[in-house]
Formats: structure tokens, C-alpha cells, sequence
């Protein structure tokens, strides 16, 4: 049989392969190809932060491929764990009921040997690293684990998931430069905000089931707000967004100033915009709405590489 999730779109590849091995392959979401970008943006967006003061190297797409690869073979297992963690509850859901652990068609002691195997492929990504990204990466460990469970004990999981889920900021960072600073530390906040934003928009989607069940998410707590919640958000973000640029450049003059405004602008136009088109009862486009992150996460890159060469060219 021919499985489909519901948040998942028939036509992807997964949902042709064969039936003994789609469970897995559904269990890392890579039939959701979103998360594993809004996981690897953030360490691809350390790159191009970098550059103002480091440069653009050859060295850079090293590290972009191996980010890419460490946050597909990661974000499989942390996906594959929360879907052990929250079977029983992922049945009371309807757009999660069809999961393969909740659904039957894998077992508890296949999904965690397939958690192991993803770690493996995380492991050696992490052997590339030089020693002070290593340690950060560790660092990141007790997150993802404790991440699960948030939803039940606390109304802000998506500060938990937006603490994990730009954790890639520190490590490409600290692995192009070998160091941290305030302006990547307020950057890495930055994107913090931004992830209580668009998985704000997601958790839209489940609000009536969550209510039923008894999950708790920022969706259901800012309520008939949740707009204004969404578009605080994205307001914070963009602001500490500006103000790790300006750090990062030091004593700068009003050009430069504009420079770093108009970099962040598309970036900026891009949320704003979401709030603007944003519909909470429609399912449909808080996932389209949602996904278009990735579209944001790409113009920042290109904003910051752009900012870094025109540093470049007037220094």
C-alpha cells in the first residue's frame, strides 16, 4: 500500500519508493524537505555572516555541504526520536494519526536502530570539525533530547525548538572562524525569533487536535492574537538581526548604515508579508505559509554575502 502522510505531497519521490523502506524514509520527514533546510539555513546564514570580516573562501563550501549534510542525517534522527516520544499522542491527531510508528508499520526497536544509523551519519560529519566546533556541537545534545517534552510542560515549545533548531549558527561560525562573539550570539537569537514566528504558522495547523489533546504551543497561547504574537516575533528578530550587523561592523558611517538596512530589507519585507497574508483557519496556507520560509532564510544568504562584499570592496 501506498502510504501517504497528509502533510506530505503524494507526488514526492518517498512516497514512490519501495513499501518496506518508506516508513523509514518518512520517519526522517524527507518527504518533507522543509525542516532540513530551516536546519541547515541557519549554518549556511553563519557562513555569510562571517564574511565581513573573514572573507569568502573555498573553504566556506566545504563547510556549507557538510552543514547540509550533518542537518538531514540529524533532523532524520530528531524527528525519528520525537515520533517515538509522541506516538501516543501523534494517534489523537489527525494529520499525524498515519505516522509509521503510531500507524503500526514500524516497530519501537526498528525506529530507534534507525535513530542509531542517522547518528552515525551525524558522527562522522561531527569528526570533520575542528575541536572548538565539536565541543558547541555537543552543546546542542541536551536540546534536542528535552525537545519532545516541552509540549507538555510549557506553552513557548517553540523557544525550545528555535534554541535547537539555529543551533548550526554557533557551529559553522566557530568552525569558519574558530571563535564566537556578541554579534553571531545576537544573530543566533535573532533566528530564535524568527523560528517562534513561522512555527507559530505551523502549530496553526494542529490547533483544534492540540486543544483535544492537551498540547501546548504558541498557537494556542497567544490565542485570537495570534497574529500580533506572530508578527512580534518576526519584529524582534529583524531587529536583532540589525543590531548584530552593526556590532559586527563597529564604527561605521551613515552609507554603510543604509548598506546594512537595505541588506536586511528583503529578508524583512518577507515576514511582514506573511503576517499580512496570513490566515489562521486556513490549514492549507499556514503550511504554504510556513514553507516559504526557506524563500527568507535564502535572501538573508544572499543579503549577508552581498553586505560582506561590499564591506570588502569599501574598507
Amino acid at each position: 500500500m501506498n502510504t501517504t502522510l497528509k502533510d506530505s505531497n503524494s507526488t514526492h519521490w518517498v512516497n514512490n519508493t519501495p513499501a518496506n523502506i518508506r516508513p523509514f524514509l518518512q520517519l526522517s520527514r524527507l518527504d518533507r524537505p522543509i525542516g532540513y533546510w530551516l536546519l541547515t539555513l541557519p549554518g549556511w546564514m553563519a557562513l555569510a555572516f562571517s564574511s565581513y570580516h573573514h572573507g569568502v573562501s573555498l573553504s566556506d563550501i566545504k563547510w556549507a555541504i557538510l552543514i547540509l549534510v550533518g542537518a538531514v542525517a540529524m533532523r532524520g534522527a530528531g524527528c525519528t526520536y520525537n515520533d517515538i516520544i509522541d506516538q501516543n499522542l501523534d494517534i489523537q491527531v489527525n494529520r499525524t494519526a498515519l505516522r509509521p510508528l503510531p500507524s503500526g508499520a514500524v516497530s519501537n526497536k526498528q525506529a530507534w536502530i534507525w535513530v542509531i544509523l542517522q547518528c552515525l551519519i551525524g558522527l562522522l560529519c561531527w569528526s570533520i570539525l575542528p575541536y572548538v566546533s565539536k565541543v558547541i556541537a555537543l552543546l546542542s545534545i541536551p536540546l534536542v533530547m528535552a525537545y519532545p517534552f516541552m509540549k507538555r510542560i510549557t506553552w513557548w515549545p517553540q523557544i525550545w525548538l528555535g534554541l535547537t533548531f539555529n543551533w548550526a549558527v554557533l557551529v559553522a561560525y566557530s568552525a569558519k572562524t574558530l571563535t564566537l562573539n556578541l554579534p553571531v550570539i545576537l544573530f543566533y537569537l535573532a533566528l530564535v525569533f524568527w523560528t517562534i514566528g513561522y512555527d507559530t504558522i505551523y502549530a496553526c495547523q494542529d490547533l483544534e487536535d492540540d486543544i483535544k489533546v492537551g498540547i501546548k504551543s504558541t498557537a494556542r497561547k497567544f490565542g485570537k492574537k495570534v497574529k500580533a504574537g506572530i508578527g512580534t516575533s518576526y519584529f524582534i528578530s529583524i531587529f536583532l538581526i540589525f543590531l548584530s550587523k552593526f556590532l559586527q561592523a563597529g564604527q561605521i558611517n551613515k552609507y554603510e548604515v543604509c548598506i546594512i538596512l537595505a541588506g536586511i530589507l528583503p529578508f524583512a519585507f518577507h515576514l511582514f508579508y506573511q503576517v499580512f497574508n496570513f490566515k489562521p483557519a486556513d490549514k492549507e496556507k499556514s503550511l504554504y505559509t510556513f514553507k516559504s520560509n526557506k524563500f527568507a532564510g535564502m535572501l538573508l544568504i544572499l543579503s549577508w554575502f552581498f553586505i560582506g562584499l561590499m564591506f570588502t570592496h569599501i574598507n
